[in-house]
């Protein structure tokens, strides 16, 4: 059995992940705007970034939405997670190339945002029923 803090920490964690992809998109522009002598640093670099984010982000959130699911058996939080993954998978695999860089950026902050979302509702609901159990207890 999974324990109820792994779940609490995996969904945290993705929803962290899922924040910095966000910033990262829509801060990017404006400090490269503000400041274009970090167009050099390699943290600011998209594609490398994106990729990273997702390495993290992907296999935490189907560890724990997975499990939620299984757990609460939650279709529409299934589901927004599911769909928030495939975009940012599309989003960083196809990047520039297919939607170009606004494309990407909006792409990647819907996809984000309902990740995040899915895993908020995840933890709100895990708390729920775990607050539910120990009043039965």
């Amino acid at each position: 059995m999974i324990n109820n803090k792994l779940l609490t920490l995996a969904d945290r964690s993705a929803i962290t992940l899922s924040t910095l992809c966000v910033i990262h998109c829509l801060l990017s522009p404006i400090i490269l705007l503000v400041l274009p002598t970090l167009t050099s640093l390699a943290i600011l670099d998209d594609e490398h970034l994106h990729i990273w984010l997702l390495y993290g982000v992907v296999p935490i959130s189907i560890f724990a939405i997975t499990f939620g699911y299984v757990h609460q058996r939650s279709m529409p939080i299934l589901i927004t997670a599911l769909i928030g993954l495939v975009i940012l998978v599309l989003a960083g695999a196809l990047g520039h190339d297919v939607f170009g860089e606004t494309g990407e950026a909006v792409a990647s902050v819907i996809g984000a945002a309902l990740v995040g979302f899915g895993h908020l509702q995840n933890l709100k609901r895990r708390k729920t029923s775990f607050a539910d159990y120990q009043a039965i207890s």
